[in-house]
């Protein structure tokens, strides 16, 4: 089964891809990737861009309002997504707890909102 994860980041996140702290952000996220590779489990998965390169389309009244930069002043925005193939949801929660962005989790109701999974089926991903 499919298994998608989507990564939420704060503004630090952001700005440690390419500030001083670089090399030990982009380390972490080389390392497991090797492993979901190694693991043969990665079928898909990308890095966005920052959230103020982004643009928000809404249909109102008919007519499409453009925003450029995120939709909504908020902590975190995604930062990017993973799709893994892998036998139970147990797995995945596995990968997700592995996840470098879940190391700078916050939690909100009970949940990550760092590495959140939606479990997507075959027939769901076409």
């Amino acid at each position: 089964m499919k298994y998608m994860m989507a990564i939420y980041e704060t503004d630090a996140d952001f700005n440690a891809r390419a500030g001083e702290k670089k090399e030990m952000f982009w380390g972490a996220w080389r390392a497991y990737h090797n492993a979901m590779v190694d693991a043969g489990v990665l079928v898909d998965g990308n890095a966005l861009q920052l959230p103020s390169t982004g643009t928000t389309v809404r249909l109102k009244g008919g007519k499409r309002h453009v925003q450029d930069g995120p939709y909504s002043d908020t902590k975190e925005q995604l930062g990017g997504y993973i799709v893994l193939e892998l036998p139970s949801l147990d797995a995945a929660l596995d990968w997700a707890a592995r996840c470098p962005a879940a190391a700078t989790g916050r939690w909100r109701s009970g949940r990550s909102s760092r590495c959140k999974w939606r479990m997507c089926t075959e027939r769901s991903m076409r």
